[in-house]
């Protein structure tokens, strides 16, 4: 069903590199939640005061957080979808970052609001009055809930928007708290047991949990985590690809908003390889980058040297200083870059398995051992992996 809205609503759906189409998607999935969690509220509300049923009005004013939810979302597709500016070089990408972290904030809100309705409902409480209507639409929350989770992980995924998938897991949480009001009514029904506000309680820590996982995904992107592992592999793989190119090191991937990246990345090419042609085997590999995958590159240009004598002279070095930090690590792929001020050393280490997790303190350890063989060394340790 999502396709044919999908299809029906957004025109060039498919072109999914065109901001424009960006923001369509986020403003459809926008109207689609207001529209289903304002119904949903409508029926929660009056079928909550109908049943005296403090779960199912907890329940009913989540729906009402993931209607406002949904509004900050459409605002966010608009106003992330401006142009840089001088002040702004990068775009305003981040602002759906941004609009995710008020999001996760409305969420806490009612969580800790409902928190507090549900032990008041646990110290003092009431008769949940039963009726197989109720229990009907409650069912359809859950279906609808269910319809939603499925057609916000298909538009983040299609869009890569975070705020697309978080407001899905959020929609996934819904349908599971909705289910648990049922079994609590039809425990109190058919049991006699009073156990609404503990249900209600429940959903609120349910509530509570979703905003705090939802913010700290958000939090993390905001301080510069680390890049997808996928999508590294395939820059590095693409560099290394380049005519000439021996290696790679220091990727950085900077995150300034769903279809907004922009990286830089050390391609290691041969000393031989004249600049000219040099310069135009990375300016090729930049553009692409920028086809393929959609990321703004820098690629820096180390000359790797081919100089036998002085490679064989390094490797002994290097061997030397990991012998006297632990003689079980390996070093491996060593290559040099030699400059007017300083010297480069590059190459990947093995560890015994155990070790691993310890890998920025046995890089520390060896650039350190290897500064003291030469302190105008610069090393780099490109990865630590564990020993075969």
């Amino acid at each position: 069903m999502i396709k044919f809205i999908i299809h029906r609503f957004i025109p060039q759906y498919d072109n999914i590199s065109d901001k424009r189409v960006r923001e369509r998607y986020g403003v459809l999935a926008g109207v689609l939640g207001i529209i289903c969690n304002l119904i949903l509220f409508i029926l929660k509300l009056l079928l909550g005061i109908f049943m005296n049923s403090i779960a199912v009005i907890s329940d009913a004013f989540n729906n009402l957080s993931d209607c406002g939810s949904s509004i900050i979302a459409i605002i966010a597709a608009k106003m992330s979808n401006r142009p840089p500016d001088i002040e702004h070089p990068f775009g305003h990408g981040r602002i759906e970052y941004i609009s995710s972290l008020v999001v996760a904030f409305i969420i806490f809100m009612v969580g800790f609001e409902l928190l507090k309705n549900s032990f008041n409902k646990i110290l003092h409480p009431d008769v949940v009055i039963f009726s197989w209507i109720s229990l009907v639409i409650l069912l359809f929350s859950v279906a609808l809930k269910i319809w939603m989770f499925s057609y916000n992980r298909t538009i983040g995924n299609i869009i890569n928007s975070g705020i697309n998938r978080a407001t899905a897991y959020d929609s996934l949480n819904d349908a599971l708290a909705t289910s648990a009001v049922i079994l609590s009514t039809l425990i109190g029904h058919y049991f006699g047991l009073a156990i609404d506000g503990y249900m209600g309680l429940l959903i609120s820590l349910f509530i509570l949990y979703s905003g705090y996982t939802i913010a700290k995904e958000t939090i993390n992107i905001l301080l510069g985590s680390s890049p997808n592992t996928e999508l590294a592999n395939q820059v590095k793989d693409m560099v290394s690809e380049g005519m000439y190119i021996v290696g790679t090191h220091d990727l950085k991937v900077h995150d300034y908003g769903p279809g907004r990246t922009i990286a830089s990345i050390h391609a290691e090419i041969l000393d031989t390889v004249n600049s000219v042609d040099a310069h135009m085997i990375i300016d090729d590999l930049e553009k692409r980058i920028s086809e393929e995958l959609n990321i703004t590159i820098v690629i820096h240009i180390d000359p790797i040297t081919t100089d036998e004598e002085k490679i064989n002279a390094m490797k002994e070095m290097v061997k030397s200083a990991l012998k006297e930090v632990n003689s079980s690590f390996a070093a491996h792929n060593i290559r040099m870059t030699i400059g007017y001020r300083c010297m480069n050393v590059i190459f990947e280490l093995s560890v015994p398995s155990p070790q691993v997790p310890d890998a920025d303190t046995i890089r520390k350890d060896i650039i350190h051992k290897l500064k003291e063989k030469d302190p105008l060394l610069n090393v780099i340790v490109n990865s630590v992996t564990a020993l075969v």
